[in-house]
């Protein structure tokens, strides 16, 4: 098959002939229709984000395609299905502290570089090898819709920190980083998911102003000043059920607690972001406040086992409407110029996409 190869950080995606996958029991091999493009690809592929990634390799978190074979343990996917394939891929002999590795991106800890060696390549690639519980499937779509399930991708993300910290219908949530790729979907997720308010912080003026004008009045946004803000985003909501933040490894650690303070007396506490990945002050919380005002903070890397199927079902059902981002496709001689555009879009409702078998790119 053809490949878009990583030989070395900082330097172009190789196009060439790589060994095609065979899959084995528990394994799924899929032709892939599309595979997104995260905004901050081309600064992984670089090394700035100094990934845990083993080279050569095969980019690309996560596909939507058509199953191709199977192994002999699978019961109810054949070949020809559309699929959506989770990067998110877990051991399977620890059940309680799995390991994880994101396929096509970045393993963590050892354990995870010892599940990338086998599961390491990635979606920028015409077939996809993937652990078959990692293989959903989308129900009938056609061709050009397949680029659009993409953003099931994006979705997920907010979706595991929301479900993790048990968002309720009709609660208010506070999206931290709400102007970004990840933090505009969580906006629409959790209003997906039934919030009744969605407080949309951010100094991107433009950007807060399509957030209203693209979800009406259950979001209410913030403009940040650094004067007052914790204060502000509070009474945007008043009060503020869950906080879930998504910034990135480029934002302080001063503007993540502003928004963690504004969280009422019980509430719950997502985190998320990159903040403190590439050094930089960490985050600092008052234990007294959060003592003696009952706040749960939890982390939360990725999303849980089961979420991509309820994901899947929101997009199905219409609560999660995926016609709102914006498709650019490009074909797999094109991923070098797929990553600059994702970058330059900078994500939000935007989405960059690879389709390794379409010469043409389509979705264009």
């Amino acid at each position: 098959m053809r490949a878009a190869v990583l030989e070395s950080f900082g330097s172009p995606l190789a196009v060439r002939e790589v060994p095609d996958p065979v899959p084995g029991a528990g394994e799924v091999v899929v032709d892939v229709a599309a595979a997104g493009v995260l905004p901050y690809t081309g600064e992984v592929l670089g090394g700035e984000r100094n990934y845990l990634l083993t080279l050569p390799a095969i980019p690309g978190a996560g596909a939507v395609g058509r199953v191709r074979s199977v192994g002999p343990d699978a019961t109810r996917l054949a070949p020809g299905d559309w699929v959506l394939c989770d990067p998110a891929i877990r051991s399977r002999d620890d059940a309680l502290t799995p390991d994880i590795t994101l396929q096509g991106l970045s393993a963590r800890g050892e354990g995870g570089l010892a599940l990338e060696r086998h599961y390491g390549r990635g979606s920028f690639a015409e077939r996809l090898l993937v652990p078959t519980e990692n293989v959903h499937p989308l129900g009938p779509i056609g061709p050009a819709d397949a680029a659009r399930w993409c953003a099931v991708h994006v979705c997920l993300v907010p979706y595991g920190g929301l479900h993790a910290v048990g968002l309720q219908p009709g609660e208010s949530v506070l999206v931290s980083g709400a102007t970004g790729n990840f933090g505009s979907a969580g906006v629409a997720t959790a209003l997906a998911m039934g919030a009744g308010v969605v407080v949309a912080p951010g100094r991107n003026a433009a950007m807060l102003a399509e957030l209203e004008k693209r979800f009406g009045s259950r979001v209410r946004t913030v403009e940040l000043t650094g004067d007052g803000d914790t204060e502000r985003m509070r009474a945007a909501a008043g009060p503020v059920d869950v906080v879930l933040d998504l910034l990135p490894p480029s934002a302080p650690a001063s503007a993540v607690r502003a928004a963690v303070l504004a969280v009422r007396e019980y509430g719950r506490v997502a985190l998320m972001g990159g903040v403190g990945m590439l050094g930089g002050d960490d985050l600092a919380l008052p234990y007294p406040w959060l003592m003696r005002n009952s706040v749960t903070v939890r982390g939360q890397w990725m999303h849980q086992r089961g979420a991509v199927g309820r994901v899947i079902a929101l997009a199905r059902a219409g609560l999660l409407d995926l016609t709102g981002f914006a498709v650019t496709g490009f074909a797999l001689d094109d991923v070098n110029t797929a990553v600059r555009d994702a970058a330059d879009r900078g994500g939000r409702f935007q989405l960059t996409v690879v389709h390794p078998r379409d010469a043409a790119g389509a979705g264009s």
